[in-house]
């Protein structure tokens, strides 16, 4: 996965800011499958923030390794906004960090669970809490590349924006 200079100078933004905070960032990814992560990593120094992540691709993981309640990826499928935050607040709590970011959705290239491909749920869980719902097209990568994207330039921009 190639991201774009900007998501990169953005993950370095964030890396810096929680850094200057005294804060911790963790992950929980579906869809993205260590993405945001790997692009937070990709920062030097990053390891003074980033805590850890699970890539938590399949429920079972999900409900084992993240104590989502099995019942709610039933009532709201695991492309939900709830289990996006599910997800975020799981890992927040797995790891002791500050911030958590939660990432499902549907890359491709067949729909799931009645969601069509594209459709994607990012959460950002911490002391402000924040979720997205992205409507993405293009292929399998693509749409795992824009909700990277979109998840770290969500959270560059909550950090840049709080007092």
């Amino acid at each position: 996965m190639v991201l774009p200079a900007e998501i990169l100078g953005l993950a370095a933004e964030v890396v810096d800011t929680l850094r200057a905070r005294g804060e911790t960032l963790s992950t929980a990814e579906s869809l993205t499958a260590g993405a945001v992560s790997s692009a937070i990593v990709s920062v030097a120094g990053a390891s003074d923030v980033f805590v850890g992540g699970v890539t938590a691709y399949r429920d079972e993981i999900k409900i084992s390794h993240l104590s989502i309640d099995p019942a709610l990826i039933q009532e709201h499928t695991s492309v939900s906004e709830q289990v996006a935050v599910a997800m975020a607040r799981g890992a927040i709590n797995s790891f002791g960090t500050t911030w958590g970011i939660g990432t499902t959705g549907v890359a491709g290239p067949n729909p799931l669970d009645g969601h069509p491909v594209g459709a994607v749920w990012v959460a950002i869980e911490g002391p402000i809490c924040q979720t997205i719902e992205l409507s993405l097209s293009g292929e399998r990568e693509s749409v795992r590349n824009a909700a990277t994207a979109s998840a770290i330039a969500t959270f560059a921009r909550i950090l840049r924006h709080r007092n």
